[in-house]
Protein backbone atom coordinates (compact mmCIF):
# COMPACT_ATOMS: atom_id res chain seq x y z
CA UNK A 1 0.00 0.00 0.00
CA UNK A 2 2.74 2.07 0.97
CA UNK A 3 4.41 1.42 -2.22
CA UNK A 4 1.44 2.03 -4.95
CA UNK A 5 0.55 5.69 -2.41
CA UNK A 6 4.44 6.54 -3.22
CA UNK A 7 4.13 5.86 -6.74
CA UNK A 8 0.54 7.78 -7.29
CA UNK A 9 2.29 10.51 -5.47
CA UNK A 10 5.44 10.55 -8.01
CA UNK A 11 2.95 10.30 -11.09
CA UNK A 12 1.22 13.17 -9.89
CA UNK A 13 4.84 15.22 -9.46
CA UNK A 14 5.68 14.34 -13.05
CA UNK A 15 2.11 15.56 -14.85
CA UNK A 16 2.69 19.36 -12.65
CA UNK A 17 2.34 21.92 -14.89
CA UNK A 18 4.45 25.41 -14.88
CA UNK A 19 1.43 27.06 -12.28
CA UNK A 20 2.52 24.17 -10.09
CA UNK A 21 5.36 23.27 -7.50
CA UNK A 22 8.43 21.74 -9.08
CA UNK A 23 8.36 19.23 -6.61
CA UNK A 24 6.20 17.57 -3.49
CA UNK A 25 5.35 20.77 -0.75
CA UNK A 26 6.64 18.85 1.70
CA UNK A 27 10.04 17.79 0.02
CA UNK A 28 10.59 21.66 -0.70
CA UNK A 29 9.66 22.37 3.07
CA UNK A 30 12.72 20.03 4.36
CA UNK A 31 15.18 20.85 1.90
CA UNK A 32 17.73 22.01 3.85
CA UNK A 33 17.26 19.98 6.91
CA UNK A 34 14.21 20.65 9.83
CA UNK A 35 15.44 23.10 11.87
CA UNK A 36 12.30 25.50 12.12
CA UNK A 37 14.25 28.72 10.57
CA UNK A 38 14.73 26.84 7.53
CA UNK A 39 11.65 25.55 7.02
CA UNK A 40 9.59 29.17 7.57
CA UNK A 41 12.69 30.39 5.03
CA UNK A 42 11.48 27.76 2.46
CA UNK A 43 7.57 28.11 3.20
CA UNK A 44 8.04 31.62 2.76
CA UNK A 45 9.75 31.33 -0.84
CA UNK A 46 6.83 28.66 -1.68
CA UNK A 47 4.06 31.46 -0.49
CA UNK A 48 5.79 34.34 -2.61
CA UNK A 49 5.91 32.16 -5.23
CA UNK A 50 2.26 32.27 -5.85
CA UNK A 51 3.06 28.40 -7.16
CA UNK A 52 0.01 25.97 -6.71
CA UNK A 53 -0.17 22.90 -4.89
CA UNK A 54 -2.36 19.40 -4.76
CA UNK A 55 -4.44 19.11 -1.15
CA UNK A 56 -2.88 15.79 -0.57
CA UNK A 57 0.50 17.69 -0.64
CA UNK A 58 -0.73 20.33 2.11
CA UNK A 59 -2.24 17.77 4.05
CA UNK A 60 0.58 15.24 4.13
CA UNK A 61 3.06 18.73 4.60
CA UNK A 62 0.92 19.92 7.80
CA UNK A 63 1.52 16.09 8.94
CA UNK A 64 4.72 15.80 8.63
CA UNK A 65 5.50 19.40 10.42
CA UNK A 66 2.99 18.71 13.34
CA UNK A 67 5.08 15.37 13.94
CA UNK A 68 8.46 17.35 13.98
CA UNK A 69 6.56 19.88 16.43
CA UNK A 70 6.91 22.97 14.11
CA UNK A 71 3.46 24.22 14.71
CA UNK A 72 3.86 27.84 13.80
CA UNK A 73 5.30 27.17 10.15
CA UNK A 74 2.22 24.26 9.80
CA UNK A 75 -0.56 26.57 10.69
CA UNK A 76 0.67 29.62 8.30
CA UNK A 77 0.95 26.67 5.46
CA UNK A 78 -3.07 26.29 6.60
CA UNK A 79 -4.22 29.12 7.26
CA UNK A 80 -2.68 30.83 3.77
CA UNK A 81 -4.17 27.46 1.71
CA UNK A 82 -7.41 28.41 3.50
CA UNK A 83 -7.46 32.15 1.98
CA UNK A 84 -6.04 30.95 -1.44
CA UNK A 85 -9.72 28.85 -1.89
CA UNK A 86 -8.81 25.17 -0.50
CA UNK A 87 -11.71 23.72 0.70
CA UNK A 88 -11.54 22.61 4.78
CA UNK A 89 -13.02 19.08 5.34
CA UNK A 90 -14.31 18.52 9.35
CA UNK A 91 -11.00 16.68 9.65
CA UNK A 92 -8.81 19.66 7.74
CA UNK A 93 -11.07 21.92 10.71
CA UNK A 94 -9.71 19.91 13.77
CA UNK A 95 -6.17 19.81 12.39
CA UNK A 96 -6.10 23.84 12.46
CA UNK A 97 -7.78 23.72 15.74
CA UNK A 98 -5.28 21.73 17.27
CA UNK A 99 -2.23 24.01 15.45
CA UNK A 100 -4.10 27.25 17.08
CA UNK A 101 -4.05 25.83 20.06
CA UNK A 102 0.20 24.96 19.89
CA UNK A 103 0.82 28.17 18.25
CA UNK A 104 -1.39 30.52 19.95
CA UNK A 105 -2.88 29.30 23.00
CA UNK A 106 -6.14 27.36 24.38
CA UNK A 107 -7.79 30.83 23.95
CA UNK A 108 -7.36 31.33 20.25
CA UNK A 109 -8.47 27.77 19.63
CA UNK A 110 -11.77 28.20 21.72
CA UNK A 111 -12.54 31.10 19.16
CA UNK A 112 -11.85 29.32 16.01
CA UNK A 113 -14.07 26.37 17.45
CA UNK A 114 -17.18 28.69 18.11
CA UNK A 115 -16.77 30.12 14.77
CA UNK A 116 -16.91 27.14 13.03
CA UNK A 117 -20.30 26.52 10.81
CA UNK A 118 -22.44 24.54 12.69
CA UNK A 119 -22.00 21.21 10.15
CA UNK A 120 -18.36 21.26 11.38
CA UNK A 121 -18.75 20.61 14.38
CA UNK A 122 -18.79 16.96 14.84
CA UNK A 123 -17.07 14.76 17.22
CA UNK A 124 -13.58 15.26 15.58
CA UNK A 125 -13.51 18.95 16.26
CA UNK A 126 -14.49 18.44 19.88
CA UNK A 127 -12.59 15.76 19.79
CA UNK A 128 -9.54 18.47 19.04
CA UNK A 129 -10.94 21.21 21.46
CA UNK A 130 -11.10 18.32 23.85
CA UNK A 131 -7.35 16.99 23.45
CA UNK A 132 -5.97 20.83 24.02
CA UNK A 133 -7.98 20.95 27.57
CA UNK A 134 -6.67 17.64 28.16
CA UNK A 135 -2.78 19.08 27.08
CA UNK A 136 -2.98 21.86 29.18
CA UNK A 137 -4.02 20.00 32.34
CA UNK A 138 -7.65 21.90 32.10
CA UNK A 139 -9.63 19.32 33.88
CA UNK A 140 -12.75 20.90 34.50
CA UNK A 141 -13.04 22.45 30.90
CA UNK A 142 -12.08 18.68 29.89
CA UNK A 143 -15.04 17.37 32.12
CA UNK A 144 -17.71 19.56 31.11
CA UNK A 145 -16.89 19.00 27.09
CA UNK A 146 -17.04 15.41 27.08
CA UNK A 147 -20.35 15.77 28.94
CA UNK A 148 -21.45 18.09 26.68
CA UNK A 149 -20.19 15.88 23.72
CA UNK A 150 -22.69 13.11 25.54
CA UNK A 151 -25.13 15.06 25.54
CA UNK A 152 -25.22 15.62 21.85
CA UNK A 153 -24.38 11.99 21.16
CA UNK A 154 -21.72 12.85 18.87
CA UNK A 155 -21.08 8.53 18.31
CA UNK A 156 -18.57 8.90 20.37
CA UNK A 157 -15.02 6.47 20.62
CA UNK A 158 -12.55 5.73 23.37
CA UNK A 159 -10.56 9.18 21.76
CA UNK A 160 -11.98 11.33 24.08
CA UNK A 161 -11.97 9.17 26.92
CA UNK A 162 -8.49 8.28 26.71
CA UNK A 163 -7.85 11.93 26.84
CA UNK A 164 -9.06 12.50 29.45
CA UNK A 165 -7.48 9.44 31.06
CA UNK A 166 -4.24 10.69 30.06
CA UNK A 167 -5.18 13.75 31.82
CA UNK A 168 -6.28 12.44 35.41
CA UNK A 169 -2.54 10.56 35.01
CA UNK A 170 -0.38 13.40 34.62
CA UNK A 171 -2.57 15.38 37.29
CA UNK A 172 -1.96 12.18 39.99
CA UNK A 173 -5.34 11.24 39.47
CA UNK A 174 -4.79 7.64 38.13
CA UNK A 175 -7.46 6.50 41.02
CA UNK A 176 -10.16 8.69 38.61
CA UNK A 177 -9.33 6.15 35.48
CA UNK A 178 -11.51 3.23 36.77
CA UNK A 179 -14.60 4.63 36.68
CA UNK A 180 -13.51 6.39 33.22
CA UNK A 181 -13.73 2.95 32.08
CA UNK A 182 -16.87 2.06 33.77
CA UNK A 183 -18.79 4.73 32.06
CA UNK A 184 -17.20 3.60 28.47
CA UNK A 185 -18.51 0.51 29.34
CA UNK A 186 -22.00 1.52 29.90
CA UNK A 187 -21.90 3.48 26.83
CA UNK A 188 -20.85 0.74 24.75
CA UNK A 189 -17.92 2.08 23.66
CA UNK A 190 -15.11 -0.08 22.61
CA UNK A 191 -11.59 0.33 24.40
CA UNK A 192 -8.65 0.19 22.31
CA UNK A 193 -4.83 -1.02 23.48
CA UNK A 194 -4.25 2.92 24.38
CA UNK A 195 -7.54 2.76 26.52
CA UNK A 196 -6.17 -0.86 28.01
CA UNK A 197 -2.59 0.91 28.39
CA UNK A 198 -3.62 3.43 30.61
CA UNK A 199 -5.97 1.63 32.78
CA UNK A 200 -2.62 -0.88 33.53
CA UNK A 201 -0.18 2.16 34.65
CA UNK A 202 -3.13 3.65 36.73
CA UNK A 203 -3.34 0.50 38.83
CA UNK A 204 0.53 -0.23 38.80
CA UNK A 205 0.58 3.40 40.02
CA UNK A 206 -1.54 2.49 42.96
CA UNK A 207 1.13 -1.03 43.21
CA UNK A 208 -2.44 -3.38 42.21
CA UNK A 209 -0.15 -6.03 40.12
CA UNK A 210 -3.10 -8.20 40.63
CA UNK A 211 -5.44 -5.62 38.97
CA UNK A 212 -3.47 -4.92 36.20
CA UNK A 213 -3.21 -8.80 35.62
CA UNK A 214 -6.99 -8.81 35.70
CA UNK A 215 -7.13 -5.97 32.80
CA UNK A 216 -4.59 -8.50 30.47
CA UNK A 217 -6.83 -11.36 31.13
CA UNK A 218 -10.21 -9.06 30.43
CA UNK A 219 -8.35 -7.79 27.24
CA UNK A 220 -7.58 -11.20 26.19
CA UNK A 221 -10.71 -12.44 26.58
CA UNK A 222 -12.62 -9.19 25.16
CA UNK A 223 -11.36 -10.30 21.92
CA UNK A 224 -11.82 -7.25 19.81
CA UNK A 225 -8.03 -5.84 20.73
CA UNK A 226 -5.20 -7.40 20.12
CA UNK A 227 -2.30 -6.59 21.75
CA UNK A 228 0.51 -4.93 19.82
CA UNK A 229 4.41 -4.66 21.14
CA UNK A 230 3.34 -1.28 22.55
CA UNK A 231 0.98 -3.05 25.16
CA UNK A 232 3.37 -5.69 25.97
CA UNK A 233 6.14 -3.34 26.68
CA UNK A 234 3.90 -1.41 28.56
CA UNK A 235 3.13 -4.54 31.03
CA UNK A 236 6.90 -5.66 30.86
CA UNK A 237 7.73 -2.34 32.33
CA UNK A 238 5.17 -2.42 35.01
CA UNK A 239 6.64 -5.77 35.71
CA UNK A 240 9.82 -4.73 36.03
CA UNK A 241 8.65 -1.58 38.39
CA UNK A 242 7.58 -4.35 40.51
CA UNK A 243 10.30 -6.30 40.73
CA UNK A 244 9.13 -8.89 38.48
CA UNK A 245 11.53 -9.81 36.64
CA UNK A 246 10.89 -13.21 35.58
CA UNK A 247 7.13 -11.98 34.35
CA UNK A 248 8.59 -8.86 32.60
CA UNK A 249 10.98 -11.12 30.77
CA UNK A 250 8.00 -13.49 29.71
CA UNK A 251 6.17 -9.91 28.52
CA UNK A 252 9.31 -8.86 26.21
CA UNK A 253 9.00 -12.29 25.13
CA UNK A 254 5.39 -11.80 24.05
CA UNK A 255 6.72 -8.64 22.59
CA UNK A 256 9.61 -9.83 20.39
CA UNK A 257 6.23 -11.83 18.94
CA UNK A 258 4.31 -8.50 18.42
CA UNK A 259 7.40 -7.31 16.08
CA UNK A 260 6.77 -8.96 12.84
CA UNK A 261 7.46 -5.61 11.12
CA UNK A 262 10.88 -5.36 12.42
CA UNK A 263 9.75 -1.76 14.31
CA UNK A 264 13.15 -0.20 15.66
CA UNK A 265 11.25 1.42 18.36
CA UNK A 266 10.61 -2.04 19.63
CA UNK A 267 13.97 -3.08 19.38
CA UNK A 268 14.87 -0.44 21.45
CA UNK A 269 12.33 -1.37 24.42
CA UNK A 270 13.37 -4.43 24.47
CA UNK A 271 17.30 -3.52 25.03
CA UNK A 272 15.92 -0.53 27.34
CA UNK A 273 13.52 -3.63 29.13
CA UNK A 274 15.98 -6.22 29.27
CA UNK A 275 18.45 -3.82 30.78
CA UNK A 276 15.78 -3.34 33.07
CA UNK A 277 15.63 -6.70 34.55
CA UNK A 278 19.64 -6.48 34.14
CA UNK A 279 19.75 -9.29 31.73
CA UNK A 280 23.16 -8.67 29.75
CA UNK A 281 23.37 -11.63 27.53
CA UNK A 282 19.36 -11.05 26.31
CA UNK A 283 20.65 -7.00 25.64
CA UNK A 284 23.36 -8.03 23.60
CA UNK A 285 20.94 -10.68 21.66
CA UNK A 286 18.22 -8.17 20.78
CA UNK A 287 21.17 -5.76 19.92
CA UNK A 288 22.45 -8.17 17.28
CA UNK A 289 19.06 -8.81 15.96
CA UNK A 290 18.37 -4.69 15.43
CA UNK A 291 21.53 -4.86 13.54
CA UNK A 292 20.93 -7.22 11.27
CA UNK A 293 17.01 -5.52 10.85
CA UNK A 294 18.82 -2.31 9.75
CA UNK A 295 21.84 -2.03 7.83
CA UNK A 296 22.54 1.27 9.09
CA UNK A 297 22.29 1.88 12.58
CA UNK A 298 20.70 5.34 13.76
CA UNK A 299 22.59 7.14 16.74
CA UNK A 300 19.70 7.00 18.21
CA UNK A 301 19.72 3.54 18.46
CA UNK A 302 24.16 3.36 19.57
CA UNK A 303 22.12 5.99 22.49
CA UNK A 304 20.01 3.70 23.84
CA UNK A 305 22.58 0.59 23.76
CA UNK A 306 25.60 2.47 25.57
CA UNK A 307 23.01 4.21 28.07
CA UNK A 308 21.73 0.48 28.67
CA UNK A 309 25.34 -1.10 29.02
CA UNK A 310 26.72 1.94 31.10
CA UNK A 311 23.32 1.31 33.69
CA UNK A 312 24.35 -2.61 33.70
CA UNK A 313 27.92 -0.96 34.77
CA UNK A 314 29.61 -3.03 31.66
CA UNK A 315 31.82 0.27 30.77
CA UNK A 316 33.58 -2.07 28.58
CA UNK A 317 31.03 -3.04 26.04
CA UNK A 318 29.63 0.20 26.61
CA UNK A 319 33.19 1.70 24.94
CA UNK A 320 33.33 -0.82 22.47
CA UNK A 321 30.12 -0.12 21.34
CA UNK A 322 30.98 3.52 21.45
CA UNK A 323 33.91 3.18 19.52
CA UNK A 324 31.70 1.14 16.71
CA UNK A 325 29.76 3.43 16.55
CA UNK A 326 32.25 6.55 16.00
CA UNK A 327 33.98 4.65 13.56
CA UNK A 328 31.40 4.67 11.24
CA UNK A 329 28.97 7.69 12.10
CA UNK A 330 27.83 10.34 9.53
CA UNK A 331 27.37 12.73 12.31
CA UNK A 332 29.18 13.42 15.34
CA UNK A 333 26.04 13.19 17.74
CA UNK A 334 27.41 14.66 21.12
CA UNK A 335 24.39 12.88 22.68
CA UNK A 336 26.15 9.58 22.39
CA UNK A 337 29.03 11.05 24.18
CA UNK A 338 27.59 11.94 26.76
CA UNK A 339 26.70 8.89 27.93
CA UNK A 340 30.06 7.57 27.52
CA UNK A 341 31.75 11.43 29.21
CA UNK A 342 29.02 10.92 32.58
CA UNK A 343 30.12 7.36 33.02
CA UNK A 344 33.85 7.76 33.67
CA UNK A 345 32.97 11.12 35.53
CA UNK A 346 30.81 8.92 37.90
CA UNK A 347 33.74 6.79 38.51
CA UNK A 348 35.90 9.82 38.34
CA UNK A 349 37.89 8.93 35.42
CA UNK A 350 38.34 12.79 34.86
CA UNK A 351 40.91 12.26 32.18
CA UNK A 352 39.06 10.32 30.44
CA UNK A 353 35.78 12.32 30.27
CA UNK A 354 37.98 15.42 29.20
CA UNK A 355 39.83 13.37 26.26
CA UNK A 356 36.47 12.35 25.18
CA UNK A 357 35.10 15.88 25.25
CA UNK A 358 37.69 17.26 23.03
CA UNK A 359 37.35 14.12 20.57
CA UNK A 360 33.64 15.82 20.02
CA UNK A 361 34.93 18.83 19.63
CA UNK A 362 37.38 17.83 16.94
CA UNK A 363 34.74 16.21 15.11
CA UNK A 364 32.69 18.72 15.42
CA UNK A 365 30.15 18.41 18.27
CA UNK A 366 30.59 21.18 20.47
CA UNK A 367 29.96 20.41 24.15
CA UNK A 368 26.09 20.97 24.82
CA UNK A 369 25.03 22.13 28.32
CA UNK A 370 24.15 18.67 29.29
CA UNK A 371 27.71 18.00 28.40
CA UNK A 372 28.53 20.75 31.05
CA UNK A 373 26.44 20.18 33.34
CA UNK A 374 28.21 16.19 33.47
CA UNK A 375 31.70 18.44 34.75
CA UNK A 376 29.66 20.67 36.94
CA UNK A 377 28.12 17.52 39.10
CA UNK A 378 31.90 16.15 38.87
CA UNK A 379 33.46 19.61 40.54
CA UNK A 380 30.51 20.42 42.80
CA UNK A 381 31.07 16.31 44.17
CA UNK A 382 35.02 17.47 45.06
CA UNK A 383 34.43 20.79 45.82
CA UNK A 384 36.39 22.31 43.21
CA UNK A 385 34.14 25.76 42.93
CA UNK A 386 36.06 27.69 40.39
CA UNK A 387 35.75 24.43 37.79
CA UNK A 388 31.70 24.26 38.85
CA UNK A 389 31.14 28.09 37.87
CA UNK A 390 33.24 27.67 34.75
CA UNK A 391 30.71 24.84 34.01
CA UNK A 392 28.10 27.13 34.34
CA UNK A 393 29.10 29.79 32.47
CA UNK A 394 29.58 27.24 29.10
CA UNK A 395 26.45 25.75 30.00
CA UNK A 396 24.26 29.03 30.26
CA UNK A 397 26.48 29.95 27.00
CA UNK A 398 25.91 26.64 25.18
CA UNK A 399 22.15 26.96 25.84
CA UNK A 400 19.53 24.18 24.84
CA UNK A 401 19.55 22.17 22.01
CA UNK A 402 15.84 24.11 21.12
CA UNK A 403 17.34 27.10 21.64
CA UNK A 404 15.65 27.84 24.85
CA UNK A 405 17.59 29.16 27.78
CA UNK A 406 19.48 27.16 30.23
CA UNK A 407 19.54 27.47 33.90
CA UNK A 408 20.83 26.40 37.04
CA UNK A 409 19.33 24.52 39.63
CA UNK A 410 17.88 26.25 42.99
CA UNK A 411 20.30 23.65 44.39
CA UNK A 412 23.22 24.67 42.66
CA UNK A 413 23.13 27.51 42.83
CA UNK A 414 22.30 27.40 46.48
CA UNK A 415 25.60 25.64 46.80
CA UNK A 416 27.74 27.88 45.35
CA UNK A 417 26.27 30.90 46.98
CA UNK A 418 26.76 29.13 50.36
CA UNK A 419 30.43 28.25 49.75
CA UNK A 420 31.26 32.02 48.64
CA UNK A 421 28.96 32.95 52.17
CA UNK A 422 30.74 30.18 53.72
CA UNK A 423 34.75 31.13 52.68
CA UNK A 424 34.04 35.41 53.11
CA UNK A 425 34.47 35.34 49.21
CA UNK A 426 32.86 38.33 47.97
CA UNK A 427 34.86 38.58 44.62
CA UNK A 428 33.82 35.11 43.77
CA UNK A 429 30.13 35.73 44.63
CA UNK A 430 29.80 39.15 42.26
CA UNK A 431 31.14 37.16 39.74
CA UNK A 432 28.65 34.26 39.85
CA UNK A 433 25.59 36.24 40.27
CA UNK A 434 27.41 38.28 37.06
CA UNK A 435 27.40 35.29 35.31
CA UNK A 436 23.92 34.03 36.40
CA UNK A 437 22.06 37.15 35.06
CA UNK A 438 22.79 35.81 31.44
CA UNK A 439 20.31 33.10 32.13
CA UNK A 440 17.40 34.43 34.81
CA UNK A 441 15.23 37.30 34.05
CA UNK A 442 15.15 38.63 37.64
CA UNK A 443 18.38 37.04 40.34
CA UNK A 444 15.70 37.11 43.23
CA UNK A 445 15.41 37.40 46.65
CA UNK A 446 17.61 34.76 47.80
CA UNK A 447 20.56 35.26 45.60
CA UNK A 448 20.97 39.08 47.04
CA UNK A 449 20.46 38.01 50.69
CA UNK A 450 23.16 35.00 50.09
CA UNK A 451 25.18 38.02 48.85
CA UNK A 452 24.43 40.25 51.43
CA UNK A 453 25.48 37.77 54.02
CA UNK A 454 28.78 37.41 52.39
CA UNK A 455 29.55 41.03 52.41
CA UNK A 456 28.91 40.94 56.00
CA UNK A 457 30.67 37.98 56.79
CA UNK A 458 33.95 39.36 54.92
CA UNK A 459 33.81 42.63 56.46
CA UNK A 460 33.05 44.78 53.30
CA UNK A 461 30.97 47.43 52.12
CA UNK A 462 29.18 48.34 49.29
CA UNK A 463 27.35 51.72 49.06
CA UNK A 464 25.18 51.00 46.02
CA UNK A 465 23.66 47.75 47.77
CA UNK A 466 20.29 49.23 48.07
CA UNK A 467 20.15 51.06 44.88
CA UNK A 468 21.00 47.70 42.87
CA UNK A 469 17.81 46.25 45.47
CA UNK A 470 15.78 48.84 43.85
CA UNK A 471 16.74 48.05 40.59
CA UNK A 472 16.04 44.57 40.89
CA UNK A 473 12.49 45.08 42.77
CA UNK A 474 13.68 43.14 45.65
CA UNK A 475 12.05 43.24 49.31
CA UNK A 476 14.38 41.92 51.99
CA UNK A 477 13.45 40.12 54.93
CA UNK A 478 13.74 42.37 58.40
CA UNK A 479 16.87 40.33 58.95
CA UNK A 480 18.43 41.48 56.09
CA UNK A 481 17.50 44.46 56.53
CA UNK A 482 19.86 44.88 59.23
CA UNK A 483 22.43 43.57 57.60
CA UNK A 484 21.99 45.97 54.88
CA UNK A 485 22.65 48.52 57.36
CA UNK A 486 25.90 47.45 58.06
CA UNK A 487 26.78 46.59 53.91
CA UNK A 488 25.83 50.23 52.96
CA UNK A 489 27.56 52.03 55.71
CA UNK A 490 29.77 54.80 54.06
Amino acid sequence: MAFMQQFKETKSVAKRSKKYLEEALYKRLFKEGSLEVSVRQQLNQFLKSRKRVYKWEVGHSLKILRSRNRFYPALKLSETMAERGMNKTVSDHAIHLDLIAKARGVAAAEAYFINLPETSKNHLTYGSLLNCYCKELMTEKAEALLEKMNELKLGLTSMPYNSLMTLYTKTGQPERIPSIIQEMKACDIMPDSYTYNVWMRALASGGDISGVERVIDEMKRDGRVTGDWTTYSNIASIYADAGLFGKAENALKELEKKNACRDLSAFQFLITLYGRTGNLLEVYRVWRSLRLAFRKTANISYLNMIQVLVNLKDLPGAEKCFREWESGCSTYDIRVANVLIRAYAKDGLLEKAEELKERARRRGAKPNAKTWEIFLDYYLKIGEIKSAVDCVDNAISSGRGDGGKWVPSPDVVRNLMRHFEENKDVEGAEGFVEILKKALDEVGLEIFESLIRTYAAAGKTSPIMRRRLKMENVELSEGSMKLLDVVCAE
